[in-house]
């Protein structure tokens, strides 16, 4: 009968630590009853064995949770919950190539300090030395660069 509970306690403990592993994030309760239940067993396994029988409990406890881990890292099994997001853009836009410096524009919003332009029919994100710029205000580009203008007012 004492066999019997130390097993039961230990698959439980074990069951609860790789759910919690696998399938909650954190740490949570399930971590914390895996834990005791995985601790309880082997105790127990101390308790009525002695040395040798606890001793087997612990290895085999420790390797089973080690083994369960590793098939579960490896295996297609978890697949189906992962996240499989891709990202296709990019943060630089091909359109700054055809402003220079000097070019002049309108401005689409307020520019306080950081908006939008409209230069060679180009819309873009820019930004101000130090004053604001209200909307439809004609505009000198001072800088470009890959993703924002530098801009000040004509």
């Amino acid at each position: 009968m004492d066999i019997i509970v130390v097993i039961v306690l230990c698959v439980i403990g074990i069951i609860l630590i790789l759910v919690e592993i696998f399938l909650i994030p954190g740490l949570t309760f399930t971590a914390l009853a895996g834990a005791a239940f995985s601790i309880g067993g082997i105790y127990y396994a101390f308790r009525s064995f002695w040395g040798l029988g606890g001793s087997i409990t612990l290895v085999s406890t420790l390797a089973i949770i080690g083994a369960a881990f590793v098939y579960f890292v490896k295996s297609k099994a978890l697949d189906r919950i992962s996240l499989k997001t891709g990202i296709d853009s990019t943060v630089a836009s091909q359109d700054s190539l055809n402003i220079a410096v000097g070019d002049e524009g309108i401005s689409v919003s307020r520019l306080n300090p950081v908006g939008k332009v409209r230069v060679n029919n180009i819309t873009m994100e820019a930004k101000t030395l130090s004053e604001f710029v209200d909307e439809n205000t004609e505009i000198v580009v001072l800088k470009v660069s890959p993703t924002q203008l530098i801009v000040k007012p004509k």
